[in-house]
């Protein structure tokens, strides 16, 4: 007989919003959240109602500035950018860091509101938080050299990013950008994470750092947010349709721009043997569903290998633990230590189920498909965001499983004969962020790696964004602009002596001064 399950007591979303209202009270008012601009809180814009991937129900959603309160802000946060920019880099270093206080914290009420607005199980929504304090500490502690001689840039710093990573990805490059010398702007993700962060930058603008943060349509607020003459750079994360209206937008403004875009990051299979390392490592590259960047959704396996491949494969992601990110038995202490709950919202698993479908329809072989009975749930909850685990053999070239990101826990696996078709295969899309290439020798992986398209390749093993000191970037289509991490993402936001080239994919424009 299965366990009986239960909410956690103190982890509900009415929880969660009466310690907002009582940490923030001037970012959180009655049942909604505020904008920030014009260094306070306004509660302007129209606020959409919102519900969790978790179970459905209601949640804060976010409040939606028209175009010309947008354009206000971002003439307010220039103004906050001059004052700043002049600020003495230890006062910064001080207020950065207390920041990073504030956060550390509250760090279990953020994860908690990750948990509900994004759906990341525990574990992994406290990874987030702790990765963003860890990573801006390091550039706390490191600025001075990082800085020389640089200046900060002329205008504020624009940050449009996708919902899955509002801590360490777009929190940690905030702090870092108001480290170096800018007021910063970001714009909340449309799809989740605002009351998250709402507490972070309510925190942040309580230790006197120039944040401004607002809701609204990415198509309602491009024109402030990008093309806007007082922006002085733009820092976006998020899929290739969008970025590439980004790209042209910065592209013919000559702005200073950071665009990750999503790419197809593959694992190759070539003669190969360690199976037992790879049996290891296929659940945790489903991690929050695969809702990542960096994900590996398609190995492409050499067919006389297939066989070894799946005795390795199917027992390792017939393990894989789904459910509610919050759900424990009676008794329980700790919250599940589940691989990953649902998708960001019921409209993306609908999508991804009938991609599924439609690609078994037209020849796709379908070789696992996670069982619902498996998963762990509330009685009665509503369960439509949730996608169980699929692996499909060969996805037809008509599919977008063929050729894009699925963004959930989709695997798809395409067979090769030479290692002409591996590699093609492994660069499916125009660029990727990572990619690994998995065989036992050595020469092999030294004179394939460099003809993968991806910007980082593992021998083996996977590949992640990295932070702190580690470089990251893309190839091809999956990035646009300046290179990031360590220096250079402090680079990528100050000015250095005239005609200076960033390292970074800027397409045929270069980056001017």
């Amino acid at each position: 007989m299965a366990p009986t399950l239960t909410l956690k007591p103190g982890s509900s979303w009415a929880d969660a919003w009466q310690r907002c209202l009582a940490v923030a009270p001037e970012a959180f008012r009655d049942d909604r959240v505020l904008n920030l601009w014009g260094s306070s809180w306004q509660a302007d814009g129209r606020a959409l109602p919102a519900t969790s991937p978790v179970d459905g129900s209601p949640i804060a959603g976010p409040p939606r500035l028209d175009r010309a309160t947008a354009r206000r802000a971002v003439q307010s946060a220039l103004d906050q950018h001059r004052a700043w920019r002049h600020v003495p880099p230890a006062e910064r270093r001080a207020r950065v860091a207390a920041t990073l206080d504030a956060l550390t914290e509250h760090r279990e009420l953020l994860a908690l509101l990750l948990v509900w607005e994004i759906g990341k199980p525990w574990r992994l929504a406290q990874a987030d938080v702790d990765r963003a304090i860890d990573g801006v500490r390091w550039y706390v502690d490191g600025i001075e050299p990082m800085i020389g001689d640089r200046v900060p840039l002329d205008g504020p710093v624009s940050n449009i990013a996708s919902w899955n990573y509002p801590m360490s990805v777009l929190v940690h490059a905030m702090l870092v950008q108001a480290l170096a010398g800018n007021a910063v702007i970001a714009k909340t993700p449309t799809d989740g994470g605002v009351a998250c962060l709402t507490l972070a930058c309510a925190l942040a603008a309580r230790e006197g750092i120039p944040v401004t943060l607002v809701s609204g349509s990415g198509g309602e607020l491009s024109e402030a947010l990008v093309r806007a003459p007082e922006i002085g750079c733009v820092s976006f994360v998020g899929g290739r349709d969008t970025g590439a209206a980004v790209a042209t937008a910065v592209a013919d403004l000559g702005k200073r721009h950071i665009l990750e875009q999503e790419g197809l990051n593959t694992w190759g299979i070539w003669n190969y043997s360690d199976w037992e390392s790879l049996t290891a490592v296929i659940p945790k590259l489903f991690d929050y569903g695969k809702q990542r960047c960096t994900a590996y959704p398609r190995f492409v396996v050499q067919r006389e290998l297939f066989d070894e491949f799946l005795a390795a494969y199917l027992p390792a992601v017939r393990t894989l633990r789904v459910g509610h990110p919050l759900a424990v038995e009676q008794g329980d202490d700790p919250f599940p230590g589940l691989d990953f709950g649902p998708l960001i919202n019921a409209a993306k698993a609908k999508e991804l189920n009938d991609q599924v479908a439609e690609a078994i329809d037209r020849g796709a072989v379908p070789l696992h498909r996670g069982r619902t009975e498996d998963a762990r749930f509330l009685p009665g909850q509503d369960t439509s965001a949730y996608v169980h685990p699929v692996t499909l053999l060969n996805p037809p070239p008509s599919s977008p499983l063929h050729h894009a990101e699925p963004f959930g826990p989709v695997d798809t696996i395409v067979l090769v004969d030479t290692e002409a078709e591996l590699l093609a295969a492994m660069n499916a899309s125009n660029g990727a962020l990572v990619a690994t290439l998995s065989t036992d020798d050595r020469e092999t992986f030294d004179r394939l790696a460099p003809q993968i398209r991806a910007f980082k390749v593992g021998h083996g093993k996977p590949r992640s964004r990295g932070d702190r000191d580690e470089l990251f970037g893309g190839f091809g289509a999956s990035w646009r602009g300046a290179f990031v991490g360590g220096e250079l993402l402090v680079r990528a936001v100050t000015q250095g002596p005239a005609g200076e080239k960033l390292p970074g994919n800027f397409a045929e424009y270069q980056l001017m001064p």
